[in-house]
This record gives C-alpha cells, structure tokens and sequence, in this order.
C-alpha cells in the first residue's frame, strides 16, 4: 500500500514520536522512509543588514543535515531511509515533496495548539493536511518531552 513515506522533521526530540509511526509503516509495507528538513530562511527577514544572511543560511541547512542524520540514526535495520534537506515554504516545500509521484504518505506530527496560539503561530501540518493530495498522517507529539518509546529508540541509537 505504500512505497515511500515522507517524514518531515524539524530537528527536534518531539518529532520522534511521529518516526515511530512511519518506522512501523515501513516495515509493515517494505516502504522507504524519506526524511525531510526545510531551512525556512525566510523567517530570518528581520535580521539586520549587517548579519551575513549566507551565514544564517549555511547554519540552517547544517542544521537540516544534522535532523535527516537523526532520523537515519533512529530508524530500524530493516527500514530505508533517504534524506533532503530543502529550502523554501516548509508547507509548501512539504506538499510539493510529496507529490504523488514521488510519495504516497506524509506522517507529521503536531502539536495540538489551539485558539490563540494557532491564530498567531499558524500550522504547518494544518497547512499540508489541507493542500496535500496524498494522505497525511498527523501524530500528536508530546510538547513536555518525549514518550518513553521515542526515549527507547534514542537510547538504542546511542
């Protein structure tokens, strides 16, 4: 049922919990994780003039190597992992990567914010699920911390 399954990440201990349920798809389905970092640079647009932005540049996409490495690292002997690190609108980055051609699942994980926080932050799950045209999977991730399974898989790849 599914090939490849995109896994966007940011780097962060949360989204792990999200990679447990694409690690257990992929083995289920003998399907390919690809792991996904989008340097969002320009977020970065209120900088000043004088800050080298080729500097902030090079540390996102650092930064972005070292997530997708991550997600390698945590991933299954039996699972097959590839990895991009790309720049742009990450929800449009997203969707545009998961193209029907190219995946046939998005496994992301949220944060559940409501209200206000929504209002103000946005979403960029909420963004994908929305304009995707393959399925999305969304996972909520623990903003206190990581779960004791997400814990287990980090401490096997140490």
């Amino acid at each position: 049922m599914y090939d490849r399954i995109l896994v966007p990440t940011d780097g962060s201990r949360e989204v792990e919990r999200a990679l447990e349920y694409a690690f257990d798809l992929a083995h289920e389905h003998d399907a390919t994780i690809r792991a996904l970092y989008v340097v969002n640079a320009a977020g970065y647009g209120g900088l000043p003039m004088e800050t080298a932005l080729e500097g902030v540049s090079d540390a996102l996409r650092e930064e972005g190597r070292a997530a997708v490495s991550r997600v390698e690292d945590l991933a299954p002997a039996d699972v097959t992992v590839e990895t991009a690190v790309r720049e742009g609108a990450p929800s449009q980055v997203i969707v545009n990567e998961a193209d029907p051609l190219e995946c046939d699942l998005v496994v992301m994980g949220t944060h559940g914010r409501g209200g206000i926080d929504r209002l103000l932050l946005g979403s960029v799950t909420e963004r994908v699920v929305r304009r995707a045209s393959v399925p999305v999977l969304t996972v909520q991730v623990d903003p206190d911390g990581v779960d004791d399974r997400a814990e287990e898989l980090r401490l096997a790849a140490e």
